[in-house]
């Protein structure tokens, strides 16, 4: 958690230019949820505290390189009487590698309806990722993978995708998660956390449709490609959040997935959307 913590904690460059490093991961490249958590966070530290994110929309351009820093250059769009926006670029090696536009809103009451939670098994009787990873991987890969995550306490509700490679499945998955650590009550870091983790499972569906087991056992191989989520509701990415998650379509070697994220006491709190490549390796 705190390695975590380290890591969207951004080093001021000069006014609107911060500098993020990265951690290793599974992939020579780095983790798609750590770029957008970092350059929401470079957003958040341009905007008024009392302005919340309320929507971000982000593209993946380039694999980014772990051994190298990531600068994030942020564009004030505009700062308007309710809702300011700004468009961050992610720049290593004199390139960009990742975009995003972001929204946030001063605070204001309105209409409110949601529709319901489903349901879903308590996340306190679901097994660790510690205890289900290595059942299903080989060994050396379910310890990389628990270590990558060992800042979230992330549970499968049903078997994951390498869990039953081989046997397609209704294009739907669910886990709960929450970090492994108590925050701070700032609310840009629990947004900036949900999105990490938004990245790490959302393509799961897509591969339960065809019965592949994703990248970690390597019957596919994929990106993300573009990510959009909105933030409805307040919540703490410190307790426990169910990410609801399913496929409509996978065409042209890319998959689609549409989620939503529920407060353990059934609040609406994000939706998300997200589009990855998703080919079959050739021999």
């Amino acid at each position: 958690m705190d390695v975590l913590l380290d890591l969207l904690d951004l080093e001021p460059i000069e006014r609107d230019i911060f500098r993020g490093r990265s951690r290793s991961s599974l992939v020579p490249r780095v983790f798609g949820g750590q770029v957008a958590a970092q350059a929401l966070v470079a957003a958040g530290r341009t905007v008024p505290e009392d302005r919340l994110a309320h929507s971000l929309h982000a593209y993946f351009l380039r694999p980014g390189d772990p051994g190298a820093p990531i600068v994030y250059a942020v564009d004030r769009i505009r700062d308007g009487r309710s809702f300011t926006t700004r468009r961050v670029v992610a720049v290593q090696h004199g390139q960009p590698i990742f975009h995003l536009s972001a929204s946030f809103q001063a605070y204001e009451e309105g209409l409110d309806h949601q529709a319901d939670m489903p349901a879903a098994p308590d996340p306190e009787s679901l097994p660790t990722a510690a205890e289900t990873l290595p059942r299903h991987l080989p060994e050396d890969v379910a310890r990389r993978l628990v270590e990558a995550r060992a800042a979230v306490d992330l549970r499968y509700a049903d078997t994951p995708p390498w869990g039953s490679v081989g046997e397609p499945r209704e294009p739907r998955s669910q886990v709960w998660f929450r970090t492994s650590g108590k925050l701070a009550d700032d609310p840009l870091l629990h947004v900036c956390l949900a999105t990490y983790v938004s990245d790490m499972t959302l393509l799961d569906s897509v591969l339960l449709a065809h019965g592949r087991g994703g990248w970690a056992v390597g019957d596919v191989v994929g990106a993300s490609l573009d990510h959009a989520m909105w933030f409805h509701r307040p919540f703490r990415a410190d307790e426990w959040l169910l990410y609801d998650q399913e496929s409509p379509s996978s065409a042209g070697g890319r998959g689609l997935g549409q989620a939503r994220i529920w407060t353990r006491d059934g609040k609406l709190a994000i939706s998300v959307i997200q589009e990855g490549v998703v080919r079959v390796p050739r021999s």
